[in-house]
């Protein structure tokens, strides 16, 4: 069998980020060719029904090995990585014994993981941890989710006398551009009820997600010579400027915890002539997130009544919701992944998520998934990091969820 750290630094070295400015699924090629050995790996460990369809999105399955009819799991990850930095190159560092101090990931570069900032990894003093070099980030979120689940299944392979109804997996592309749920055919996927693994250290369980809206905000100007432009030019930078002015600075995800929602701008380009910002927008609470949209088109308004009609124009778009009202009527599914980690001696850690899953389309699509940790630490960037027994322990949980699924 392959060690569930083997198979996840093996995974992060394909790189897959995936790309926003492209409309194609999946959005970059390196998530078709990591697809395709995903497919070629499940059928060696002896999984069945392994399909790659022409959208990226791979589905396998453990037959039952029950004589009931038990509910059929769904397990879930995603294959591409965030466009936030680099995957390219991806070259994992094995911190042997961690002696819970700062990590230089990069002497040369001066990348050092201070534990002022980053006190959580503390706690994982003793313990072989795995990181960047400082230079990418590592594709925890979600390679180190695809390795449990794989290593878990090929272990249930391996032990027939663990008892198991049928699993489904599904893997998908995009989940960090928001469109990991697109194309999923949840009728072909066929489980009665899924858990995404996906981030989160040891115990943490999700069922609650963000309500989520994109936001693009475009600026038009009247780009004049500036020796000339007094009662002509409208910068248009400026204007967009004035714009991100008007949302409140309390609540910017830097200054929010929690519950607490936000708006969020992470792209400008802009000239005199034109500008574009891009946001996301944020809240847990479904009215205060409808609310958070009106603040985006109200200070619309008022800039183009400044300004002249036409001078900004806002596109937005829902992008899902909180999956807690999905998730609520049938809350024993959590209940039971929270009983498998309370048996491994896991204390569960029911948070929030700030941010979002594959887990809060599916469940408005009608496949209740809620979240499972990884292990992963620091998603997204170069500080990234995943203790060993992290990755171990959580496919000691989806094994034991397996098994009790066909229990209960």
């Amino acid at each position: 069998m392959t060690s569930v750290k083997e198979r996840f630094i093996r995974y992060v070295q394909i790189e897959t980020k995936s790309d926003r400015n492209v409309e194609t699924c999946p959005s970059s090629p390196g998530q078709f060719v990591f697809a395709r050995k995903l497919v070629e790996e499940l059928k060696q460990i002896g999984l069945q029904d392994v399909s790659l369809d022409e959208n990226c999105y791979v589905m396998a399955t453990l037959p039952s090995n029950v004589d009931k009819q038990v509910p059929v799991l769904g397990l879930i990850a995603h294959m591409d990585t965030s466009p936030d930095m680099s995957g390219e190159n991806v070259n994992p560092q094995i911190i042997s014994n961690y002696d819970g101090g700062n990590i230089v990931l990069n002497k040369e570069l001066g990348v050092v993981l201070d534990v002022e900032f980053f006190p959580e990894v503390k706690k994982y003093a003793g313990q072989e941890l795995i990181t960047t070099d400082g230079t990418t980030l590592l594709g925890a979120d979600d390679k180190a989710g695809l390795a449990e689940i794989v290593t878990a299944m090929e272990y249930l392979i391996s032990h027939p006398e663990i008892k198991h109804g049928k699993i489904r997996l599904g893997f998908t592309p995009d989940e960090e551009i928001g469109r990991g749920a697109d194309l999923f055919d949840v009728a072909k996927f066929g489980a009665d009820y899924a858990y995404t693994i996906d981030g989160g250290e040891v115990g943490e369980l999700e069922y609650e997600t963000f309500n989520a809206a994109s936001a693009l905000v475009k600026i038009k100007g009247k780009n004049v010579h500036p020796g000339v432009a007094k009662n002509k030019m409208i910068n248009s930078i400026l204007v967009g400027m004035e714009f991100n002015a008007m949302l409140p600075i309390n609540e910017r995800p830097e200054f929010t915890a929690g519950v607490e929602g936000f708006c969020h701008v992470y792209t400008i380009e802009g000239t005199v002539e034109e500008t574009k910002m891009e946001y996301i927008i944020r809240d847990h609470n479904r009215s205060t997130f409808e609310h958070r949209k009106d603040l985006f088109k109200k200070a619309g308004e008022f800039l183009n009544a400044q300004y002249g009609e036409g001078t900004v124009t806002i596109h937005m778009k829902d992008q899902y919701y909180n999956m807690r009202e999905k998730i609520e009527p049938v809350f024993h599914i959590v209940e039971l992944v929270s009983e498998a980690m309370k048996s491994l001696g896991i204390v569960p850690i029911m948070v929030p998520v700030r941010g979002g899953t594959d887990g809060s389309r599916l469940s408005f699509m009608g496949l209740p998934c809620p979240n499972i940790f990884t292990g992963g630490l620091f998603g997204h960037g170069k500080y990234e990091c995943v203790p060993t027994r992290s990755l171990e322990k959580s496919v000691e949980v989806i094994l034991k969820v397996c098994q009790m699924v066909a229990e209960k």
